[in-house]
């Protein structure tokens, strides 16, 4: 799976306008979302124009209009945002459940690729199928947090800082699954193994 230019940047978009919501923000102009991001104006723009069609943004006009969720980021899946924006998650067409096309192959039955490659849409679609928005808004603040970062369209004076910042380099043992089982381990009663 590729994923196109168009799905990275509807993901930050929904991403960062569930983090807006977090953190007090009712609106984002879409120049601001594109400025936090670093993307082009009028491809966000675009995007964000696809989001408000499929029900996922809303609009809103006047001084202080902008975009927003337009359900809880709790009912955004991440597949689902990927599948609106590029379509498929099978790595060749023929290997796709929402997207199928036949391929080349002369026995697509008994074809060895097509059996790997519906082997790799599984195990993409059981990853992105899995989370919401709000699950990677969630944990996405809470590593900010820790590394004293101040969140996108947060307040620096009201954000209180709770860890230092770090170099910015990715540590492929700080990703999202990684985060999300600590923040799984923050949340469990602290007795509850006492009784063990």
């Amino acid at each position: 799976m590729h994923l196109s230019k168009k799905a990275e940047y509807a993901l930050r978009a929904t991403i960062n306008l569930g983090i807006a919501t977090e953190v007090g923000r009712r609106t984002i102009a879409g120049a601001e979302l594109a400025e936090a991001n670093r993307l082009p104006l009028k491809f966000v723009e675009r995007i964000l124009q696809e989001l408000r069609d499929a029900g996922l943004v809303e609009s809103h006009r006047g001084k202080f209009g902008g975009y927003s969720l337009a359900k809880p980021a709790d009912q955004i899946g991440i597949g689902q945002l990927v599948r609106l924006m590029d379509g498929r998650l099978a790595p060749i067409c023929c290997a796709s459940e929402n997207a199928y096309q036949p391929c080349t192959c002369p026995d697509e039955e008994h074809c060895g690729l097509r059996m790997v490659m519906i082997d790799v849409r599984n195990a993409i679609a059981n990853i992105l199928d899995r989370y919401t928005v709000a699950q990677v808004v969630e944990v996405t603040l809470r590593k900010m947090r820790r590394d004293g970062i101040v969140p996108p369209f947060a307040n620096p004076e009201s954000f209180a800082a709770a860890g230092t910042a770090t170099s910015g380099k990715a540590d492929p043992a700080d990703g999202f699954l990684a985060g999300l089982s600590q923040l799984a381990n923050l949340t469990q009663d602290p007795h509850e193994h006492d009784h063990l």
